[in-house]
């Protein structure tokens, strides 16, 4: 996430020099070779020293730390946002550590990715076209806040706000149990003892199920655990639906059943993969 917006910046020509860390050496080394950074820096302050434009992009459980590594050197004229999939318990570590400079910070959540992670997957066009929520703070600067609308723009998102509450219930719902489904789905067939041999014989229908059990497993456990009420909300949701499901098989119900998937296949039919507002959003787009 964090060099596909390395990149997708560098391409708009919206920043001079780049500098990067990870914790990784390797990553960091990497990073410079595909021209993805200019710099490659020992630590995150030292990233962060004098630049006007910083992207937090580590998985959620790291955010408290990085902020802190941060709030010393960042300029008081700077631009902070993450790309986090959550965005209350960010919110929260960031109030917890910024102090004075809470204000440059704009939470952001660019609602693209995927399933493999690491430098080397690192995309320009990874932002086109898709949505990018802001989730900005009471206190959040309002120049800061039109300066990070404008610069996901310019790299071809279609960006939106929402309030952290509603971020985090919006995508625990569409994003965040579907991959513990995902995940959940791959482990019970595993977990057979004819598991291989079924899985021998998957065919497109799995592996477009599957695809985002692939994820990152640290990014995906800390995801879950830090939006773990919303998640298990819709997980009390979904195990309703998937209850009629069982009842109509248990009891030989076709009509039921066909009602059912009938019931979903028309949603998803009628859907489609939108990078404009939703409706209960507000847009500064």
């Amino acid at each position: 996430m964090g060099g596909s917006f390395a990149l997708a910046a560098r391409q708009a020509g919206l920043v001079g020099s780049i500098a990067g860390y990870s914790a990784s050496e390797k990553t960091r080394q990497t990073a410079v070779q595909l021209q993805v950074i200019d710099q490659a820096c020992s630590s995150v302050a030292q990233a962060v020293q004098g630049a006007d434009l910083v992207l937090l992009a580590v998985p959620v459980g790291a955010m408290l730390k990085s902020f802190e590594a941060m709030r010393d050197v960042l300029s008081p004229t700077a631009l902070l946002m993450d790309v986090g999939s959550t965005k209350c318990d960010v919110i929260a570590a960031a109030q917890a550590s910024l102090g004075e400079r809470l204000p440059c910070f704009v939470p952001a959540h660019p609602i693209a990715g995927k399933e493999v992670s690491g430098i080397e997957h690192a995309d320009a066009a990874l932002y086109h076209n898709r949505r990018t929520i802001l989730t900005p703070l009471p206190c959040t600067d309002s120049v800061r806040l039109q300066a990070a609308h404008a610069l996901w723009a310019e790299m071809g998102s279609h960006v939106s706000t929402m309030t952290p509450e509603a971020h985090d219930a919006t995508f625990a719902a569409v994003s965040h149990l579907p991959h513990m489904l995902a995940f959940a789905a791959v482990n019970a067939l595993s977990a057979q003892p004819q598991g291989a041999a079924y899985l021998d014989m998957a065919g497109p229908g799995f592996k477009d199920f599957s695809r985002i059990a692939a994820s990152d497993a640290a990014v995906w456990r800390d995801i879950l655990s830090a939006n773990r009420t919303e998640v298990l909300t819709q997980a009390a949701h979904f195990r309703a639906a998937l209850t009629q499901f069982e009842n109509a098989l248990t009891k030989g119900d076709s009509a039921a059943l066909q009602q059912l998937i009938q019931q979903a296949s028309a949603l998803r039919a009628a859907w489609t993969l939108q990078a404009h507002t939703p409706r209960n959003t507000t847009s500064e787009a």
